[in-house]
């Protein structure tokens, strides 16, 4: 269960709001995007943006993985997106133009 939500805003201007769960986070096999997160001088730092087509399996095994977890990420923000797989790539590709995420470099 979420604690609580946050606003995150994307380059375009359209905000989505996502609901905080402390790591790991346990979630139904939906659709949806995901930040991983923590707070750096009392603000919410991304770490990595993505979107996945089954939030259940995303992150046990995530390709970022060992990136996330050097920098000390300590939540995931998430929500379900409606739409389809081109919806969900929109809106990581608005909040990733916005925020330096160190661990989306490939």
């Amino acid at each position: 269960m979420a604690d609580d939500s946050i606003k995150w805003p994307g380059l375009s201007g359209n905000e989505y709001t996502y609901y905080i769960y402390d790591m790991p986070g346990s979630f139904k096999a939906q659709p949806g995007n995901y930040i991983f997160c923590k707070i750096v001088n009392n603000e919410w730092v991304p770490i990595y943006i993505g979107e996945t087509s089954d939030l259940s399996d995303r992150f046990e095994n995530h390709h970022a993985s060992s990136c996330i977890i050097n920098s000390s990420v300590t939540h995931i923000h998430a929500h379900l997106t409606k739409g389809g797989k081109q919806v969900r790539l929109d809106e990581e590709t608005d909040l990733r133009q916005n925020f330096d995420t160190p661990c989306n470099k490939q």
